[in-house]
């Protein structure tokens, strides 16, 4: 991969992150519009959701690794291929182009930039849910960079594609993206008091993926050759 520094990967996290959740939002406020069937919505959003990932992690992951993601970025962090120092640009600008996706996902839909979420979701499920949901987003990326680092896009756009239909929650697996969306008060909203629930289990479920998956990908040790006690003739 090609280094860029850090200023540019921030962007690069800051802007893909925002498209992200002007895709998530935008994608929701359309839907509801166009639709009284929830279901059908859902389907519309979710089709949304897992190609916009696709396109942004194909052509910014090059860039600053594509995360758009606290927990992602955690994990890489934790496991030493993100610095400290670089981990915490790369939460604020997750965070900072997550705001910014919902604002402008609002403007384009004529809606006022912010409007805080009412929109319950809450309880033992939802957070299992997510801890679920994200545990198998991190375990896609890092199986996937060890094993098809090329189809890594393609691998977390349909990993979240499938989450939205397996999880009660409809597979945030993201804080930023949480965060972002408890400012809309459409389709994809979630109350802000519902937030640290949806936040602490996402965080769970990344360091679950992480323990589990360096253990299961870690290589195998070659098996030594018994020596023989015959001459070598």
């Amino acid at each position: 991969m090609q280094e860029f520094d850090l200023s540019r990967r921030c962007v690069a996290e800051a802007l893909g992150t925002g498209l992200l959740v002007a895709a998530v939002v935008g994608s929701g406020i359309m839907a509801d519009a166009l639709t009284a069937d929830n279901a059908l919505a859902l389907v519309a959003n979710t089709i949304a959701t897992g190609a916009i990932l696709v396109v942004l992690i194909t052509i910014l992951g090059p860039l600053s690794g594509a995360h758009f993601n606290p927990a992602v970025s955690l994990v890489f962090a934790l496991s030493g291929r993100l610095g400290r120092r670089d981990c915490l640009f790369y939460l604020v600008a997750q965070v900072t182009g997550a705001i910014a996706g919902t604002v402008i996902a609002h403007l384009m839909f004529d809606l006022s930039p912010l409007d805080i979420s009412a929109k319950v979701r809450t309880g033992p499920a939802q957070w299992l849910s997510e801890a679920i949901a994200t545990f198998g987003l991190v375990a896609t990326i890092l199986a996937g960079i060890r094993f098809r680092g090329e189809a890594v896009p393609w691998l977390v756009g349909l990993y979240i594609t499938a989450a939205y239909w397996f999880t009660a929650s409809t597979s945030f697996a993201n804080p930023a993206v949480a965060l972002a969306r408890s400012l809309t008060n459409t389709f994809s909203g979630i109350r802000p008091g519902d937030l640290p629930g949806f936040v602490i289990a996402e965080i769970l479920g990344a360091v679950c993926a992480l323990s589990l998956m360096t253990w299961l990908l870690r290589p195998a040790r070659p098996i030594a050759r018994p020596i023989s006690n015959e001459a070598t003739p």
